[in-house]
Formats: C-alpha cells, sequence, structure tokens
C-alpha cells in the first residue's frame, strides 16, 4: 500500500474550505459513479484524490494541526460526496467514527501521532462486526500478551474502506477481558483484506472480510474502548451523523436523476392528453411531495448536527450526550425514508423506460437499500419514543 506524499496532501483550514473542496471532489466523482457501480471497479485514483483533498484531515483538533470543523460541517461534506458517489460516501465513514473514538479515549501521544498520519492523507478503514456473533459488539477477535509480544487474532466482516485503508482499526478483547481498539497497520504481517463483497448495492465500498492471524501488535496502537461505556460522549452520535448524511446524498441524486428523466425521455400518459409528462399533475404532485420530503429531512440532518455541535461546546453530561444521540436519531428516521422513496419513486415518475440496465438508475435504490440497513431504523423510533415515554437514555455505543 502506497502512503501519500504529505507535500501534496492539502491541508485544510476552515469550514468554508472544507466544503468546496467537497464540491470539487464531487465534481470529480460523480462522472464516473454510474460505470464504476456497474463494472464494480475499486476506486482507487478516486481515493487518492480524497487523500490529496486533505478532507479526511477536517475533524482533527486545531490544536494537532487540523481544521476541527463544525459537525454542521462535517455532515455537509458527506451529502455533497454521497450524491456524487454514494460508495465514495461511504468508505471514509469509518475514518470519521474513528477518528471520534480518538477524540474521546486517545492519549496525547496516540492522538499527536495518529492524527499527524491522517493530516498526511493516510485514511482509516475498518474491520466490522463478526458474521457469526451474538450482536455486533460480541466477537471472538483477540488481543492477547505471548512471549513474542501482544499479538491480535479473529476474523471479522462489513469492513468498508479496509482494502483501501493505512490502517485497519478493529474492536478486540483483551486479557483481562475488556474491549479495546486495535488501530493494525495495513501492511502488518498477518493481516489478510479479501475482497468478497457482494451485496447488490454499495458495491465499490469493498466491505468484505478482515483476518488477523497472530498479527503483531505495539501497544501504543491500542485504545481502551471500554471506556466509553462509562462516560458519557460524541462518538456514537459522530457515527450517526455521517450514516444518516450518506442516506440524504444517495436520496438527492435519485431526485435530481428522476427530474432530468422526466424532462428528457418520460411520455406524458395516453389518457391525460398531454403533450409533456412535464405537465402531468400527478407526476407534478409527487415531484413536490419528494421535494419537500427531501427539504425535511436535509434540515433535521442539520439540525442535528447543531445539536452536537452545542453539545460538543460544553463539558458533555450524560444527559447531553443522549440529546445528541435522540436528535441524531430522528435524522436518520427521516434520511433513511426519503433515500428509499426516492429510489423507488424514481420509476414509478419516469416510467417503464427507465428501468433499462443501460441507465443503471437502479443503483439508486440498490445503494439506498444497502446502506440503510447498517442499522434498523426501527430502533430509532423505539430509542426516541422510549425516551418520550419513560426517560430511557440512549445505550452508548457507535450505532446510537
Amino acid at each position: 500500500m502506497n502512503l501519500p506524499d504529505p507535500a501534496r496532501v492539502r491541508r485544510i483550514a476552515s469550514d468554508t474550505e472544507a466544503i468546496d473542496a467537497a464540491h470539487r471532489l464531487a465534481a470529480l466523482y460523480a462522472p464516473g459513479a454510474s460505470e464504476r457501480d456497474r463494472e464494480r471497479r475499486l476506486p482507487w485514483d478516486e481515493l487518492a484524490l480524497w487523500s490529496g483533498s486533505g478532507l479526511g484531515g477536517i475533524t482533527v483538533p486545531r490544536a494537532f494541526g487540523g481544521a476541527d470543523v463544525s459537525y454542521v460541517t462535517l455532515a455537509e461534506v458527506f451529502v455533497i460526496l454521497s450524491a456524487a458517489d454514494p460508495s465514495l460516501g461511504q468508505i471514509p465513514q469509518n475514518h470519521f467514527g474513528l477518528l471520534g473514538v480518538l477524540r474521546e479515549i486517545g492519549s496525547e501521544a496516540q492522538q499527536q501521532r495518529l492524527y499527524g498520519e491522517v493530516l498526511a492523507g493516510r485514511r482509516l478503514g475498518n474491520a466490522g462486526p463478526e458474521r457469526r456473533s451474538k450482536t455486533i459488539l460480541h466477537g471472538e477477535t483477540r488481543l492477547r500478551r505471548t512471549a513474542q509480544g501482544l499479538r491480535l487474532d479473529g476474523e471479522r466482516f462489513y469492513s468498508t474502506g479496509a482494502l483501501f485503508a493505512h490502517r485497519v482499526p478493529t474492536r478486540a478483547i483483551d486479557d483481562e477481558g475488556r474491549a479495546v481498539q486495535v488501530w493494525v497497520p495495513r501492511d502488518a504481517p498477518g493481516l489478510t483484506v479479501v475482497d468478497d463483497w457482494s451485496s447488490f448495492g454499495q458495491r465499490t465500498t469493498a466491505s468484505g472480510t478482515v483476518r488477523f492471524a497472530s498479527v503483531p501488535i505495539d501497544a501504543a496502537d491500542v485504545l481502551p474502548i471500554w471506556q466509553l461505556a462509562d462516560r458519557p460522549g460524541l462518538f456514537g452520535p459522530n457515527s450517526q451523523l455521517v450514516q444518516a448524511a450518506i442516506d440524504q446524498g444517495i436520496a438527492q441524486a435519485a431526485l435530481a436523476d428522476a427530474l432530468v428523466f422526466v424532462r428528457e425521455r418520460a411520455r406524458p400518459w395516453v389518457d391525460s392528453g398531454l403533450e409533456r409528462a412535464t405537465d402531468d399533475p400527478y407526476i407534478i404532485q409527487e415531484v413536490g411531495r419528494l421535494e419537500v420530503d427531501l427539504h425535511a429531512a436535509h434540515e433535521v440532518l442539520l439540525d442535528s448536527a447543531r445539536v452536537l455541535d452545542e453539545v460538543a461546546a460544553a463539558p458533555v453530561t450524560a444527559e447531553a450526550s443522549a440529546r445528541a444521540s435522540l436528535a441524531v436519531a430522528e435524522a436518520k428516521l427521516l434520511t433513511t425514508r426519503i433515500a428509499l422513496d426516492a429510489g423507488e419513486k424514481l420509476f414509478e415518475l419516469a416510467g417503464s423506460s427507465a428501468t433499462r440496465e443501460a441507465h443503471n438508475l437502479g443503483r439508486h435504490w440498490r445503494n439506498a437499500r444497502t446502506h440503510t440497513l447498517h442499522d434498523p431504523v426501527r430502533w430509532k423510533a423505539h430509542l426516541i419514543g422510549n425516551h418520550l415515554l419513560n426517560g430511557a437514555l440512549p445505550p452508548r455505543h457507535s450505532w446510537n
């Protein structure tokens, strides 16, 4: 894995620069998105552009040389990128989730070193849950002390971005039975990343299998994530905000393509007596409804990001952490619904010719359906209702 040349990596210094960089990158991503999806062509060149753009370092604290952009800006960056290509939006989602964990529990020495790598353009992947574990928080991956030093063993799945990453952090259990996060260098001996991702959506995220076979681990690359369960923070809402922003981007792209197809290709229904499909009152009504739902989801997404910014500006209490999780849960409900609705309604509005493989418009619904299954949205509604009815605070993990 070649490392980016730090001299060629831009150092973003403000929220405005981050948004501008996202728009420039999106303009490069969008033209090839359909073809990459159709051919499942892995986006190595596009990720080199990502590294060079400096966007990977936008949440690094200013004390360590980053822009420390607002959560509003972070969300908008992911909306912009995901509207252009949601696979390229999803690949760095765990990068920012991991940086959120580093911010909360990393030692100063770990932060100095790892933030420095990120600012130099290095990408963080993810070795996700185990395929046969009881839940996503359970697993058999182990970090053990041996006569030769620390060794990591296990197999993980849903490893978005790991194939393209310079580090592949993973969750493991140490000898004391505690959960730790191990930031494994991509070139570590015994680490294997298998490109066996075969989903019908988000095809180029390479979210396949990672295997650790007695991988030697430096103790300096181990973070004590067991501490997060007892400490109110924002690592969970931070991760979920990015997830919701990706779905918002998918929805925007689906509606935009629907409008183009209806304007340029769709025919009016025979009984309408109209010359153009764009004059069909039923199509006009559905387009208007989709736009309202899209706008509402976007505004709730940005409002939830503003809540995170408010919470982050003061010491984070249990109640404040819960407020952030609840706000993002509301956004996730709406962005999930509009992503799926826009991807499906596209065909109803555009007509049967829109289903031709040559147009590849089905990728919007496929991407929405795949990504929105990341965590069940029904539990977002439960989280909100349980708080309103019973005052229950959301459990603390990356999915809240």
